[in-house]
């Protein structure tokens, strides 16, 4: 019976452990060039295998491309839109009849943002917009894809060292936050937020290099000498930021999605390719350690890297754009990373594979030894 026991509670903690993973996406812009096609996008994701897409410019073409795959899709609504949605139920509706209605659910829309960084002028049409989609969902039968908004780490949060004296922003907590967070909880919908470490390394001085790259090192590290709790990468910090805010504003059970993160390899200071990869190698090893942040043990419920195409070379010239893409322009490889979360899952198998034989061998034993002692 102890065997048996040790059994189910193996086999428990390793379903446990691989679900609380978070979710590794990517951000894609389109059209960035037109070579760049539909299902060829499709595909280049799948190879990365990557199962989230985050479209901030959701093209029907695009949405198409992944049906019946098992990637899902968070879209965005264009902050233009805002106001007329606002006002008008129909209008959400119209853009619901022409971006998912015919996809789903065969292209798998788990999300949609309306808005992204809408906090200055168009503030106060954010909530009543928010609530007309999610209402046009409702009035079309659909129930399982979530409402929300996103916004900027630097506009959101006050400080974001210590992370535990970290709040939203006034006038926004009132105006926005404060509505928009008993929506969320009454929807079991996600807070999104662009989250770039780099941003804040570039404009303090005082944050280490390695501290922002997730680097090893015996003194990489910051104390929140308010709580204790130490941070040994800029990303939990800031994270970390967010859900001190949360936590304040009576909403500290909500789950975070980081919409956007990066580093770039070009145009900026210390973007150099190197960096870059540096920073998403560190990335992704943290969040397959599934170690969480020193205040919530799931961290972000899901992350978008930003971003999955490098612009081209002549929009880099004559704009100034940084390279933010995982991959070149013309969609060759950039970096060696692998995306996936079978390194850490498959090793876990193993492991338990080995456990299960064990245990396996020892009811045997012990049923063997039960049948002789009763001579059956």
């Amino acid at each position: 019976m102890n065997v048996l026991f040790c059994f189910i509670a193996l086999n428990f903690l390793f379903y446990s452990n691989v679900a609380s993973l978070p979710v590794i996406g990517v951000t894609y812009n389109a059209p960035p060039h037109p070579s760049q096609s539909a299902d060829r996008i499709a595909s280049a994701i799948s190879a990365l295998r990557l199962h989230s897409v985050r479209l901030p410019n959701p093209d029907p073409k695009l949405i198409r491309s992944f049906s019946f795959s098992n990637t899902s899709l968070l879209l965005s609504i264009p902050n233009i839109l805002l106001p007329p949605l606002a006002a008008n139920r129909s209008l959400a509706l119209r853009w619901l009849y022409g971006h998912l209605l015919p996809f789903y659910p065969r292209s798998k829309i788990s999300l949609i943002s309306v808005g992204n960084d809408a906090v200055t002028h168009l503030s106060q049409f954010l909530v009543p917009a928010i609530r007309n989609v999610h209402l046009a969902l409702r009035d079309l039968g659909i129930k399982k894809v979530s409402v929300s908004t996103t916004f900027s780490f630097p506009t959101l949060v006050t400080t974001p060292f210590p992370p535990s004296s970290a709040t939203f922003c006034e006038p926004l907590d009132e105006l926005v936050i404060t509505p928009l967070l008993q929506f969320l909880e009454e929807t079991n919908s996600s807070f999104l937020v662009n989250l770039y470490p780099y941003d804040l390394y570039r404009i303090n001085s005082q944050i280490p290099l390695v501290f922002a790259l997730f680097q090893d090192h015996p003194f990489n590290f910051r104390d929140d000498w308010v709580t204790g709790v130490r941070y040994r990468n800029l990303f939990d910090m800031m994270l970390d930021a967010v859900i001190t805010s949360l936590a304040v504003a009576g909403h500290e059970n909500i789950p975070v999605i980081v919409t956007e993160t990066g580093w770039p390899s070009s145009g900026e200071v210390d973007a150099t390719p190197v960096l870059a990869e540096m920073y998403i190698k560190g990335l992704i090893s943290h969040l397959k350690s599934g170690l969480g942040t020193p205040l919530r043990k799931e961290g972000a419920q899901e992350v978008y890297i930003y971003e999955l195409v490098d612009k081209e070379e002549e929009e880099e010239k004559q704009h100034g754009v940084p390279k933010w893409g995982i991959l070149h322009a013309n969609m060759s490889t950039k970096y060696k990373i692998d995306f996936s979360s079978s390194s850490k899952i498959g090793a876990s198998i193993e492991i338990l594979v080995g456990i299960w034989l064990a245990l396996i061998g020892l009811l045997f034993h012990q049923l063997s030894s039960f049948l002789l002692e009763n001579k059956l």
